[in-house]
């Protein structure tokens, strides 16, 4: 394996991280019956003032100290229902139009039983930034109760000496939502908004439709150059409904808003498809793994519609046998588009290789590692699922490719890797 700067610090599953998420009633229900949420603002009205007041003060003494202004999330969600259900706020005193906010919202631990997969793109703002270094924006998926997976985010600086600097976790996270009728069923596509007084780093975007009801898994974040020069973050992940899978394509400018769009086409129906960071002969192109072991090559005239490619590489030597995959978006380098991929071998044990692909015509395969870049040793062994190593994108900074990755499913580790050491590595 190569030389690599690494990190004692890593990053961890939480159990204390909570979210309040807004409750909705429809995902309880056997079908949408638009009187459960007028039932339950009924009841509240109903009570005296003095009961309302009594309730209200017995949740905010359990969720006030455990989330970022409290009381204003509950308005937040009363006017959200308010507006839905035509309800004449005037009528309607503070302590209860909070009370009715509280019975719409519920906490979440978001991170309690794993981190891991990391990608990570630069920053959307670069402003002050000392010349050699870099802002960064990483994505996790964070495995909570249920097991069911969302994505949540990191900010931070990488500087011109490889040295990583991140941005402090806020105490309080807070959960994307949609603009949406209470008693609705979302469907696919779908558009997610930040908080608007809430940072990237304390924000988390859960499933919303039915599709991603288990899972929003593997996010590959790319920093995409559009034929016109314009920049617009994508990545690929997959949504998983608890009985099937489906890719889906993550879209924002800003990461205030967050397009959520199902692909279409055959190759869609798989996971781990990644996106090339531009257009290659006019064409969208990504790497996916269509059959379960070998990679392919994907190209579109579409974002959206993604059909079967044509096979690019086979598992060949021993840590790769099982199964090879990509580890996020290929890289641009002078020598040509360099692809992290996930081999594994015997007893299920994941690492990390990579290849490099022709710049012109990426079908092409150029050289690739005959050993692992990186691959689970001694203690990175032990965790949540045992033996894996596994990032889903890293990015050039200077004269090395700077990766995070998920160690066991359990934490997440970085590393600087020098470029001229991985290719000598390639034949």
């Amino acid at each position: 394996m190569l030389s690599t700067h690494n990190y004692n610090f890593r990053l961890y599953a939480d159990p204390s991280r909570v979210v309040v998420r807004p409750f909705h009633l429809a995902w309880q229900a056997q079908g949408p019956n638009p009187s459960r949420s007028q039932r339950l603002v009924h009841e509240v009205l109903k009570m005296d003032e003095r009961t309302a007041r009594a309730q209200l003060a017995a949740v905010l003494k359990d969720f006030e100290e455990r989330h970022w202004q409290t009381r204003r999330v509950f308005m937040t969600r009363y006017e959200e229902i308010e507006a839905q259900l035509k309800l004449d706020g005037s009528k309607i005193g503070e302590d209860k139009r909070q009370l009715i906010g509280a019975y719409f919202c519920h906490e979440y631990s978001y991170a309690a039983a794993a981190l891991m997969n990391p990608s990570v793109v630069p920053h959307y703002d670069q402003s002050g930034m000392p010349e050699g270094s870099r802002r960064i924006i990483m994505s996790l998926r964070a495995v909570g109760e249920g097991h069911i997976s969302s994505v949540v985010f990191r900010e931070g600086i990488i500087t011109e000496d490889s040295k990583l600097h991140l941005a402090p976790e806020p105490p309080f996270a807070t959960a994307t939502d949609a603009h949406r009728d209470e008693d609705s069923q979302l469907e696919g596509p779908v558009t997610v908004f930040r908080h608007l007084d809430a940072t990237l780093s304390g924000t988390v975007i859960f499933p919303i439709t039915p599709a991603q009801a288990n899972g929003l898994e593997d996010l590959r974040l790319v920093q995409f150059t559009h034929d016109d020069g314009s920049v617009e973050w994508m990545g690929t992940y997959t949504a998983y409904s608890g009985r099937e899978i489906q890719s889906e394509l993550l879209r924002t400018r800003d990461f205030r808003s967050f397009d959520l769009i199902p692909l279409a086409g055959t190759a869609a129906r798989n996971k781990g498809m990644a996106l090339f960071p531009r257009t290659i002969n006019g064409q969208y192109m990504m790497i996916g793994r269509q059959d379960g072991q070998n990679l392919f090559l994907l190209k579109s005239d579409s974002l959206g519609h993604w059909d079967d490619g044509e096979k690019l590489l086979e598992p060949v030597y021993p840590w790769e046998l099982v199964q090879i995959g990509n580890c996020g978006s290929p890289i641009e380098l002078d020598e040509g588009w360099l692809l992290l991929t996930h081999g594994v071998g015997a007893m299920r044990k994941y690492s990390i290789g990579a290849i490099l692909l022709d710049k012109a015509d990426p079908s092409k395969v150029l050289a690739r590692t005959r050993d692992p870049v990186l691959a689970a040793v001694d203690e990175d062994r032990e965790g949540y699922v045992p033996n894996v190593v596994y990032t889903c994108g890293a990015m050039k900074h200077g004269d090395h490719i700077f990766m995070p990755y998920g160690v066991a499913d359990s934490s997440v580790a970085f590393a600087f890797v020098p470029i001229s050491e991985m290719l000598s590595l390639m034949d």
